[in-house]
């Protein structure tokens, strides 16, 4: 896909897709993006990129897929090295933000926007079974 230059952006992200739903994990350096999306590919997830994810304006929402043939289809596992995985591309979903801990039990729905766009958005959750929480919520979405 081409397009103009404000129709795309490379994030400092890591994501991954369920069901053909992708979700963006942003955060600083060390924030367990890589981590996260592991997890979620150890449970059946589909690798879209690691560390960095371009994001394309589309007419039907925002895509995500690997800005790069030097990283497509690597993932980082800190002290294993880069493992491989076959990549996919995806509509977004969701952006979980784990710079920023959740502090609610039941946040309010929250969201961000993205080359124009409005996308869920989910805060670091606190609870120990994440990556779990994050394949049901692009699985079957989240009751409002």
């Amino acid at each position: 896909m081409t397009g103009p230059a404000g129709d795309r952006t490379i994030l400092h992200a890591s994501s991954v897709a369920v069901d053909g739903r992708a979700v963006l994990v942003t955060g600083p350096s060390g924030a367990g993006k890589s981590a996260l999306c592991l997890r979620m590919l150890a449970l059946g997830a589909r690798l879209v990129s690691d560390d960095r994810t371009e994001v394309i304006r589309t007419p039907e929402g925002l895509l995500a897929r690997c800005p790069s043939d030097a990283i497509r289809g690597l993932i980082e596992a800190r002290g294993l090295g880069l493992l491989r995985a076959d990549p996919v591309q995806a509509p977004v979903a969701l952006v979980v933000d784990l710079g920023t801990p959740e502090s609610d039990r039941l946040p309010p729905f929250r969201t961000i926007k993205i080359l124009g766009m409005t996308l869920p958005l989910a805060q670091r959750p606190q609870i120990d079974p994440v990556a779990e929480a994050l394949m049901v919520y692009l699985q079957g979405g989240r009751q409002e």
